[in-house]
């Protein structure tokens, strides 16, 4: 099983900018979900614990380790969508052509930036590897953790854009009949 925990909240994720792979660390209240989600995953038994290299995620993958006595493995296939000259803007802000097309079209990147299809190419071969093993959390963003979601049910990319993944929640998938499936989605129940 694979047990998918978004990082909790950063100044831009507050502001709802685009936040791809700009660096900002965690906010107070986004340090404070981590250890939420922590304690919420001590209890797991997951063999190991992953994070994206981007600092926000490796701020709650420490906490999360912390609590289960691990070390946190960086694995890059977890980093946020490349959002390009978008990373830290508003939506509101992008051509309305080029987002009505991003929404249409899962080969579609923003300028300098990656696809939807690029995004479920590597995170496809992170659920591989992992998804039949023991436990693991992956710390990851919200367009890695719905291309995990997506890959576990067989679905168009697209439908990523229909999706909703709030901070520090946890996303489970697993593979109970050697077929993957989703089990769990934006769990937010351990934060106050």
């Amino acid at each position: 099983m694979i047990l998918f925990a978004r990082h909790g909240e950063t100044a831009a994720n507050r502001a709802g900018l685009a936040l791809g792979r700009a660096d900002p660390p965690l906010t107070d209240r986004g340090r404070d979900q981590a250890a939420q989600l922590a304690s919420h995953l001590a209890d797991t038994g997951a063999a190991r614990v992953f994070s994206s290299p981007l600092r926000r995620a490796q701020e709650t993958a420490a906490a999360i380790a912390l609590a289960l006595g691990l070390v946190v493995d960086i694995d890059d296939r977890l980093v946020e969508m490349d959002y390009g000259e978008w990373d830290e803007r508003s939506f509101s802000e992008f051509p309305p052509e080029d987002l009505a097309r991003w929404r249409r079209d899962a080969t579609f990147a923003p300028p300098a930036g990656e696809s939807l299809i690029a995004v479920g190419d590597r995170v496809a071969s992170f659920c591989v590897e992992h998804v039949h093993g023991p436990p693991v959390i992956a710390v990851s963003h919200v367009s890695p953790i719905k291309a995990g979601v997506i890959w576990a049910m067989n679905a168009d990319p697209l439908l990523a854009w229909r999706m909703h993944l709030d901070v520090a929640s946890v996303s489970r998938i697993g593979a109970p009949n050697r077929q993957p499936v989703l089990l769990g989605f934006n769990d937010t129940s351990h934060l106050r």
